[in-house]
């Protein structure tokens, strides 16, 4: 029954997900017939001996796609997990200016992946992006491993708390060269990693969608455990030996991981740049724009329909495995695709190319709009997920870290609580809930997409609300029986509950944003939609810095200290969790009244028998076929 239903697969996800093999490239520019005709073409094209012939990739090439990316990803979040602690101890700030530094130099980081996404689709390509990506990030870790080894780079060391000096002018613009080194190589890893993996993949073979399956969850568990031992060990060192050999075994692993990158070239699949999606969504919103006065009129039925003469459709001059059929979701765009007199010149190509557009460029248009409002939810969730790595930190430093009579744990350890949580969740998940789910739900994950976000979200918002009773704890106790140092006499493992429940979030919605955004987007759009990822990161940081700074220069005063005051004990750091619960709550009151109105272009349930209608209307708990 399963490879019957594998073989159902059908237009759904080869539409908007597919990862094939170059298609031969159309030498004709004429309008193509009618939506009729589409199913005939596909076929041809899956068993054309062109599309089928292969290199190896698949497995085979996992290894050394997950090196690069792990490592990479090991060099960024092991030096975020303790980056915290360094900028308090070793460059002597605050704990509010530590955190704007973080939240700025992590939002670049998730924004700039976008202008790599561009650039990859449209000039280099996934293989030499990535290639080149990696040296950045090389770069900035080696700027960064100077940084605690060179004197001249860092502040002298502080034995007297009143008489600490802050860094130089020239000693943060060395900090910030090296943090946008790695910024740099981020934005070109991150758009590509995902995709290039995939691409290894054939989705027209029942393989190969089993392989697509279960490759994003199996590249986050990875991932995960790989930074299990970053987390743990990485820190350690950093903590306890040495910062400059806490930066130098990141550095050398990113040696090491470029160097399993390039041995596996000849085992890749290698896809070219087709150009990218920009331009032909600009093309569409101008056209739109123009002909919004013309009385164009529309079908009025169910469904578009593609007609000869109404439309213009060509061939595809790309590699696309299949082309997007027209829908009636944001029809008013529609229009930009309907041929007037004069948009065509007499060997069927566009006369200008911003007064009509095709089917294939407005769909990608609709592809971006569809997704905004389930991604701006994405922001507020990632917003709780941002505090790990800020004032988690400066709660462990004020509680018992002691774990036996000689070892401490390190503060930046504590996230391998979340990394351990989705590492044993995800096998679990993907293996055993899943299955069963499936078997009373209908749907192919278990949980439409939809649904995973949102469990997400409420994990997040529960993490924030136990932080705050966590710490409103934590510092009566400090308070009350603390330390000469203000530590609080309990055990840093309190922390443990909100970090599981975060994991759980992770798990859930980061790992649902993932696989939402691959498989709702065409296959030329997939770059983009990982970007698109980064960009809810980029938003959660900078959401996160204005609301710090807010907090920090309204409240307190009148003798009382503010919220997120330098000394920990004498602030309210709990009412800032309860605060981002709270606009927690709002956003997943948003989220529950937007999803129902998104449709998807994947194939969701595992009994759907049409293929000949790909587009549906799926609500949170329910299918229902337009």
């Amino acid at each position: 029954m399963e490879s019957q239903e594998d073989k159902k697969l059908g237009s759904s996800w080869l539409v908007c997900c597919g990862k094939g093999f170059p298609l031969p490239i159309p030498s004709s520019k004429s309008v193509s017939p009618s939506l009729g005709n589409e199913n005939d073409e596909e076929k041809q094209d899956l068993s054309s001996p062109k599309t089928t012939q292969r290199k190896p990739g698949g497995w085979k090439a996992m290894p050394f796609v997950l090196g690069n990316e792990t490592f990479e990803r090991l060099a960024n979040v092991g030096l975020l997990a303790n980056f915290t602690v360094f900028l308090l101890t070793q460059f002597h700030m605050d704990q509010v200016s530590a955190s704007n530094v973080i939240n700025i130099w992590s939002g670049a980081t998730s924004f700039l992946p976008l202008v790599g996404a561009y650039l990859c689709d449209a000039y280099i390509g996934r293989f030499l992006t990535i290639a080149f990506a990696s040296f950045f990030v090389l770069l900035g870790m080696v700027a960064m491993t100077l940084i605690p080894w060179l004197p001249q780079l860092h502040p002298p060391p502080c034995h007297d708390p009143s008489s600490c000096r802050g860094p130089t002018v020239s000693q943060m613009g060395f900090l910030a060269l090296a943090l946008g080194l790695l910024s740099i190589g981020s934005a070109g890893i991150r758009p590509c990693s995902i995709p290039f993996g995939v691409d290894q993949f054939d989705a027209r073979t029942e393989e190969g969608r089993k392989g697509i399956n279960s490759f994003f969850n199996w590249y986050y568990t990875t991932f995960t455990m790989v930074l299990i031992i970053s987390l743990t060990v990485v820190v350690y060192v950093q903590s306890n030996v040495s910062w400059v050999l806490g930066f130098a075994i990141p550095t050398i692993l990113m040696v090491v991981a470029i160097i399993l990158f390039f041995i596996g070239t000849k085992i890749y699949i290698h896809r070219k740049p087709e150009g990218s999606v920009f331009s032909g969504i600009a093309e569409g919103l101008v056209a739109a724009y123009r002909k919004r006065k013309l009385k164009l009129k529309l079908p009025d039925n169910g469904r578009e329909e593609i007609n000869d003469g109404v439309y213009y459709d060509p061939p595809l001059s790309q590699t696309i495995v299949k082309k997007l059929p027209l829908t009636n979701q944001f029809r008013f765009l529609n229009k930009a695709a309907m041929i007037t007199e004069g948009d065509l010149k007499a060997d069927g190509s566009r006369a200008d190319k911003w007064n009509l557009s095709s089917i294939q460029q407005i769909e990608e248009l609709k592809c971006i709009l569809r997704i905004i409002p389930v991604w701006a939810s994405g922001i507020i969730c990632l917003l709780a997920m941002a505090q790990q790595g800020t004032f988690t930190l400066s709660q462990a430093l004020k509680m018992d870290r002691r774990l036996g009579p000689k070892f401490q744990i390190p503060p930046g350890s504590l996230a391998v609580i979340s990394m351990v949580t989705i590492g044993i969740w995800l096998p679990v998940y993907d293996r055993i809930v899943v299955p069963r789910l499936r078997r009373i739900t209908k749907v192919e994950g278990g949980i439409t997409l939809l649904q995973r976000l949102g469990v997400g979200m409420v994990f997040s918002i529960l993490s924030m609300a136990v932080a705050g009773f966590v710490e409103r704890k934590r510092r009566a106790e400090a308070i009350k029986h603390g330390g000469p140092d203000g530590s609080a006499p309990i055990t840093v493992m309190w922390l443990a509950p909100q970090l599981i429940l975060m994991g759980f979030a992770e798990a859930f919605n980061i790992i649902g944003q993932i696989e939402l955004y691959n498989k709702e987007f065409p296959e030329n759009m997939t770059s983009v939609a990982n970007s698109i990822m980064s960009i809810t990161f980029a938003g959660a940081n900078y959401l996160s810095a204005i609301i710090v700074n807010i907090i920090h220069n309204t409240t307190g005063g009148r003798g009382h200290p503010d919220w997120l005051a330098k000394n920990i004990n004498a602030g309210r750091l709990e009412n800032f969790y309860f605060v981002i619960a709270g606009l927690g709550v709002l956003n997943l009151t948003y989220f529950l009244y937007v999803a129902p109105n998104y449709r998807y272009k994947s194939r969701v349930r595992v009994d759907e028998d049409d293929e000949e209608k790909p587009d549906f209307s799926i609500e949170l708990n329910a299918v229902v076929k337009e």
